[in-house]
């Protein structure tokens, strides 16, 4: 049965206690719209009044007496709180992606870094980095296994040292005491892949040192992995890593992936449930799209031929003896993705981009294998899985109530022609197609998943919410003209219906256009920007 997309009410309301009173003049006042204030509770025709980075008052201002020096008409338009990317790419220390343009014309006002097991133990240098030069969104950062297992013992495959594990302690010790959320891994990823359940446990642990810490996993095997680990096993692995250190969980871009998966999301989702149940804190985060995007090296080539490095990669290439195993097992590892014309270049070389991987083996007139191992000679590549997603499994897992959302995005660059949409259409494609269009979910449903789930999440006690005294992270949506507007032909194109974006209480998007200005502030652990208590 198809849920309505918005529950308005009619009765305004007429007081709130609160910052502003008639007395005060507040600096920017929205007036007339629908508020969702992050709960999940139905919209509420409403004023928000702003006074310097805070919200000052949610209510009815003509009746309270509040006025302000800048108002701007919200009649007809739904405001909400800024909205959180749970897992994200965007590039906040390079000149093309500190405004972070792609993510606030969706509505995003704070990302999520470091995942993938790629966070770095720089934290405090990062921070001090956004502060300093400015970012257009808020930022906060993960430490990462993957990142400590490199450092460590390189692209070794088997298991550490007591004095190697040591270190890689050191290096997640690090990151936390600068403030990072937590320990992130990709155990699909190398050299992640190479380590064991035990291994990572004992890293976790030192990030459960610190209040309120978080597992951010991408998982060992989606369903698309190989050789295969198990999809359900893989989050049973998952919960594990959380449950024995004691920190929270959650499962980046969480959704089953390859056909032989498609369907199978609630079977992932009933061991989540299962955990929660029995007291541990876990949750997910996707995004809607049926493609992913990741690098050419994890989809084609198998571990094992990685081990040691690139070198080692290409010297197993030129051996004959091994050289048939690759190729076999290269074509195996294909079939699970959907065969070489489902994997897409978005690489820097633009030679690459646009074209599958099977366009370019028919255009050297090489098998797919062998087109695989002549790029990666030259180096890793981007690319994009085509299909790789089932719709009816982000269906499912949309409806969700410990759902959050995603880009799993990366701003373009001058050099990336062709990227994933994601980052471009994530946050809007999922109000556009799920709650306008097919009336699966409810905006209120939806909303709240891009806010007050989030913020619950991470610990934070002034963000997320619409309430007088939080932050002035705030989103108003059009809802008559919201569209995301990337596709993967052409990515670079900024979604429609988001009228205006604060953050911090500055208006980095007014009137759907960006102001240019570099609000976001960089967020330590519990929330608070860096160098405040």
């Amino acid at each position: 049965m198809k849920k309505p997309a918005i529950a308005f009410v009619g009765a305004l309301l007429l007081a709130a206690t609160g910052c502003a009173s008639a007395e005060d003049t507040a600096d920017v006042l929205f007036l007339g719209g629908h508020v969702l204030d992050g709960t999940g509770g139905d919209a509420q025709s409403s004023d928000v009044a702003v006074t310097g980075d805070r919200i000052s008052f949610v209510g009815d201002a003509s009746t309270a007496g509040v006025q302000a020096r800048d108002t701007v008409l919200a009649a007809g338009l739904v405001i909400t709180p800024g909205f959180i990317d749970m897992h994200s790419h965007a590039e906040l220390g390079t000149d093309h992606g500190r405004d972070a343009k792609a993510f606030l014309y969706q509505g995003i006002t704070s990302v999520a870094l470091g995942l993938d097991g790629g966070g770095s133990s720089e934290v405090a240098a990062t921070l001090a980095d956004w502060t300093a030069n400015g970012i257009g969104v808020n930022g906060m950062l993960w430490v990462g296994h993957n990142s400590a297992r490199r450092e460590v013992m390189g692209m070794e495959d088997r298991a550490p040292s007591a004095e190697e594990l040591d270190a890689m302690r050191t290096f997640v010790r690090k990151g936390m005491d600068e403030g990072a959320y937590g320990l992130s891994s990709g155990l699909f990823y190398l050299p992640g892949n190479y380590s064991e359940t035990e291994e990572v446990i004992e890293l976790n642990k030192v990030a459960a040192e610190y209040p309120g810490a978080i597992y951010d996993t991408h998982d060992r095997d989606l369903g698309a992995a190989y050789p295969s680990f198990g999809y359900l096993r893989s989050i049973e692995e998952g919960i594990r890593i959380g449950e024995e250190a004691g920190t929270k969980v959650i499962f980046s871009h969480f959704n089953a992936q390859g056909a032989a998966n498609y369907g199978r999301a609630p079977e992932g989702a009933a061991l989540i449930e299962a955990a929660r149940a029995r007291g541990i804190e876990v949750a997910g985060a996707h995004h809607s799209y049926t493609a992913t995007q990741s690098n050419l090296r994890s989809y084609t080539v198998p571990s094992w031929v990685v081990a040691g490095g690139d070198t080692a990669m290409v010297r197993r290439f030129d051996d004959p003896d091994t050289l048939p195993i690759v190729d076999r097992q290269t074509r195996e590892m294909l079939a699970i993705r959907g065969g070489a014309d489902h994997i897409l270049f978005a690489d820097q070389r633009p030679e690459l981009n646009g074209k599958t991987l099977q366009d370019l083996a028919d255009e050297w007139s090489l098998t797919a294998p062998e087109a695989s191992r002549r790029i990666l000679r030259e180096g890793n590549a981007a690319v994009m899985n085509l299909g790789l997603y089932d719709h009816e499994n982000t269906r499912y897992l949309a409806q969700l109530d410990w759902m959050m959302t995603c880009t799993d995005g990366r701003d373009p660059g001058p050099t990336r022609p062709v990227t994933h949409p994601r980052a471009f259409g994530s946050f809007t494609k999922k109000i556009k197609d799920l709650v306008i269009d097919e009336e699966l979910i409810t905006l209120a449903h939806t909303v709240r998943s891009m806010t007050g789930l989030a913020a619950d999440f991470l610990g934070w006690s002034e963000r997320g919410y619409l309430r007088e005294g939080y932050l002035a992270d705030i989103t108003v949506v059009d809802m008559t003209s919201v569209e995301d507007m990337a596709t993967y032909e052409n990515p670079h194109q900024y979604s429609r219906g988001t009228v205006h974006v604060m953050v911090n209480g500055t208006f980095a998007l007014r009137d759907g256009e960006a102001t240019d200005e570099m609000p976001g502030r960089a967020l330590v652990r519990g929330g608070a920007a860096l160098g405040q208590n």
